[in-house]
């Protein structure tokens, strides 16, 4: 096993009514930033909840943070809590509107250009230098509610970038599973479908000696492979909500990560194609992840191996397993309502992977994946495999 720190300071406080505790969580006596996404929170409730529970607190309200958060938004709430003096951040939405509320968080003191936190990937570790900041989560998919990091947009350049550091963990996270009840059957699908490959991107490496890692990995996966599809149709199912909005958090909560190591070049090309076509971050990621398996398979056909028996309770040989492993993925994935080429999500992609792999150069990304093997060649061959 590799040598790890695990350092997760977030109070996370799970399950109904609990929103109720805003009152004992946030800070009295400081201008709140209530931030928030397209709406939703109006139709299910969870407004009502939050301004109940934050009756007498001076609080400012920013919505219209987008999915995929805009760089260009999220500097307008930058401004208004310079203009006004707000010293606690409220996040109210999903892992967009949280990952947009820690880039606000680092941006604020940042006295150089924001944008620079992307393009230079910034870790923040002074917590002194960022606003502070809670969650109520509303739509279970990126684990943001208790991780670190974060993805934004940069519109103005079509990229999707990320930060992080240990000064931005929330200091608070409320997940009332309950609230999933009137979300659309396509973030259902999307947040399962997020999760699982979280999972994927720290667990199909190569074998190691982190033995629980795998063991907890498996776990997650098998979890939300039994209750995926079922939570997609009934929601409303405590039993259903409650597992599949732990696996999310779990999956991403950087737990099953220490100790092993991980690949997150699903992701990077992922996000590019969301960046260029607005594609459903998730859908991206069944778009890639699959092509990837397949043209690194030699490197990963161990771990393959071990995920399909284990996890798909396969039999064969290594080869027939690990092969009947990405078949068994893919299924899972259309099970889940992706559609998993490019061309059944977006237009005119014909020079998709000639951009990918530009812009990698340019980024000096020549070397990606858990063995560093995944060169920009191998890039054009998984973005062109996924046309």
């Amino acid at each position: 096993m590799n040598n790890f720190e695990l350092y997760n300071p977030v109070n996370y406080i799970f399950g109904q009514g609990q929103i109720a505790k805003l009152s004992e969580l946030t800070p009295k006596n400081t201008k709140i930033l209530l931030a928030y996404g397209g709406g939703s929170i109006f139709k299910n409730g969870v407004y009502e909840q939050v301004k109940s529970a934050l009756s007498g607190y001076e609080i400012v309200e920013f919505g219209g943070i987008e999915p995929n958060p805009r760089y260009e938004t999220l500097m307008k709430a930058v401004e208004i809590i310079r203009a006004q003096n707000i010293g606690f951040i409220l996040a109210v939405g999903g892992g967009s509107v949280i990952d947009g509320v820690k880039f606000i968080s680092a941006a604020v003191n940042y006295s150089g250009d924001a944008a620079d936190i992307l393009r230079k990937r910034i870790l923040f570790k002074d917590a002194a230098v960022c606003v502070p900041f809670g969650t109520v989560l509303t739509l279970p998919a990126t684990g943001s509610e208790m991780n670190s990091g974060a993805v934004v947009t940069i519109e103005a350049t079509q990229e999707k970038l990320t930060l992080g550091g240990s000064a931005l963990f929330p200091k608070f996270s409320i997940v009332d599973p309950t609230v999933i009840a009137s979300l659309p059957k396509r973030q259902l699908q999307n947040g399962v479908v997020d999760a699982f490959t979280h999972v994927m991107e720290q667990y199909l490496t190569y074998p190691h000696d982190a033995l629980l890692q795998d063991r907890i990995a498996e776990g997650i996966l098998k979890t939300l492979i039994e209750i995926g599809p079922e939570v997609v149709e009934n929601p409303t199912d405590y039993k259903l909500a409650s597992n599949f909005v732990w696996s999310a958090t779990m999956a991403l909560n950087g737990l099953i990560q220490k100790g092993v190591p991980t690949d997150w070049a699903t992701h990077m090309i992922g996000h590019e194609l969301t960046a260029l076509y607005e594609i459903d971050h998730a859908r991206t990621l069944a778009i890639i992840g699959p092509n990837l398996y397949r043209v690194m398979f030699d490197t990963k056909k161990e771990k393959l191996t071990q995920y399909g028996s284990r996890v798909w309770n396969l039999s064969g040989t290594t080869e027939e397993i690990a092969q009947a492993a990405i078949e068994k993925t893919v299924a899972f994935f259309h099970l889940m309502g992706m559609k998993t080429r490019i061309s059944e999500n977006a237009q005119n992609i014909e020079n998709t992977a000639d951009f990918i792999v530009k812009r990698f150069e340019e980024r000096g990304w020549l070397a990606m994946g858990e063995r560093q093997n995944i060169t920009p060649d191998k890039v054009r061959e998984i973005v062109e495999m996924s046309y």
